[in-house]
């Protein structure tokens, strides 16, 4: 790089306008670990500016949600250093900072510059590889579900939500009431505000059935893109949340009593000669290939829910009648299914898939349900009978808890293909000593129950 202006003419419009008639301060160099959290380093933009690449060592991709080690599975622990490569197409700015900061995606490769297979973003980008070898293009729409809750500094105390702008706290079963979302309106400004400033177009916010449980929707796109873009949110809703004294949290299931958060993903395919959905045939009716999608997803999902539901406390999510799937059958508008056809015409035919929560890195949740699919087109399977009724009624067909979880994972050697062997056995290494460490921990309930009764 030669100047500020050869990479600054590179990064998206509303970065450009967040600068304009203003001197950059700082570059954030960030990347996705396993769990989703932003690693890398800031640095002046005037160092930056000199630069084409930085460096940082595997282990990132070793380190569990508590900030331990995980020994690495395919060799020494030596922590050779990788390579961040800018994409400039992510910067975008980072609104709550003090002075003018840009925050940039970086790729990551080895020394010999190919991609980390271990990154989560490369993960993603393995799996849309097999599909564009096929001519297909997946298209994904993500919704994100998450809590505003009251400050919780002390984590042997419940979490509870926020105040509102009456002095009451917010209410539970309040779903798509608007005044809910009135109680917390200037968290909401913010994130308007926030989101405008970085580019991104929110499709709508709405009041979720917990109580302070907001929901957004974002437009249908490119999968790398939307995960990208998941990932910045969560950063920019925390923000929001600090900056009106309470917390936003993407955990799973934050409240006892309440509902969970998820993470849909709704998913379609194009063929990338016509531009046309193959999950529609010209008389606009369903194809083999949508069904032979949604046999994908109900046979390979249950490898793929350890990515999906990552941490002990996602399984507490699937439970009946709290809006969240306890099994994998499918049916046309029905929100009961884990797999549900949403009301569409042909050219918006979609499967969404409502499994993930919204505790999963964006990356690998995309990832993992995109390579269901794909394995699906490729195996040519027919689904199991659409279900016509209440599915909480069938039988319980998703992993019990992460330990059951993993084990499904590495047992499906296509999955293990497709997502990349050696991220596979990372991952799984992560997940199980984050495993271990929660068993040892003594709960509450074992305290409360069993210290003086047994």
């Amino acid at each position: 790089m030669n100047s500020m202006k050869d990479w600054t003419d590179r990064i998206p419009q509303a970065a450009r306008d967040y600068l304009e008639g203003r001197r950059l301060d700082e570059v954030e160099c960030i990347v996705a670990d396993i769990a989703g959290v932003a690693r890398g380093k800031a640095m002046p933009a005037s160092k930056f500016q000199f630069q084409d690449r930085f460096f940082l060592p595997n282990s990132i991709f070793l380190q569990t949600i508590t900030g331990e080690w995980t020994d690495n599975p395919s060799g020494a622990f030596t922590e050779p250093d990788m390579i961040l490569v800018p994409d400039f197409s992510t910067a975008t700015a980072a609104p709550w900072t003090a002075d003018w900061t840009l925050q940039i995606i970086h790729d990551v490769e080895d020394q010999q510059g190919n991609p980390v297979p271990i990154a989560p973003r490369n993960v993603l980008k393995r799996v849309l590889s097999l599909y564009e070898a096929e001519g297909w293009k997946p298209v994904v729409a993500p919704e994100m579900e998450f809590f505003l809750v009251a400050r919780n500094v002390d984590p042997n105390q419940p979490i509870i939500p926020p105040m509102g702008r009456s002095g009451r706290r917010a209410a539970a079963k309040q779903a798509y009431s608007m005044s809910a979302v009135d109680e917390y309106g200037k968290v909401i400004d913010d994130i308007y505000d926030f989101a405008e400033l970085q580019g991104f177009e929110i499709d709508g916010i709405l009041q979720e059935g917990g109580a302070g449980q907001i929901e957004i929707n974002l437009a249908h796109g490119d999968p790398v893109e939307l995960a990208d873009q998941i990932f910045y949110f969560k950063r920019l809703i925390r923000e929001a949340a600090l900056r009106h004294d309470c917390f936003a949290t993407f955990m799973a299931k934050p409240i006892e009593g309440e509902p969970g958060s998820a993470m849909h993903i709704h998913q379609s395919v194009i063929d990338i000669e016509t531009g046309e959905n193959i999950f529609s045939d010209e008389k606009g009716g369903e194809t083999e290939a949508f069904l032979h999608c949604i046999a994908g997803l109900q046979t390979h999902l249950p490898a793929v829910i350890a990515l999906l539901a990552p941490y002990v406390n996602s399984y507490r999510r699937y439970v009946p009648d709290f809006a969240a799937p306890i099994n994998l059958e499918w049916g046309r508008d029905n929100r009961t299914t884990g797999l549900r056809v949403p009301i569409s015409g042909p050219a918006a035919r979609r499967i969404e898939n409502r499994l993930a929560g919204m505790d999963c890195n964006p990356y690998l949740g995309l990832a993992a349900s995109l390579a269901c699919a794909y394995l699906g087109l490729k195996e040519q399977q027919m689904p199991k009978p659409e279900c016509l009724g209440d599915a909480y009624m069938s039988a319980e067909d998703v992993p019990v808890n992460l330990g059951d979880a993993l084990d499904l994972f590495s047992e499906d050697a296509k999955i293990r293909d497709v997502l990349g062997h050696e991220f596979c056995a990372v991952y799984e290494a992560v997940k199980r000593n984050e495993y271990k460490e929660f068993l040892q921990v003594i709960s509450p309930w074992e305290r409360e129950h069993l210290l003086l009764n047994v």
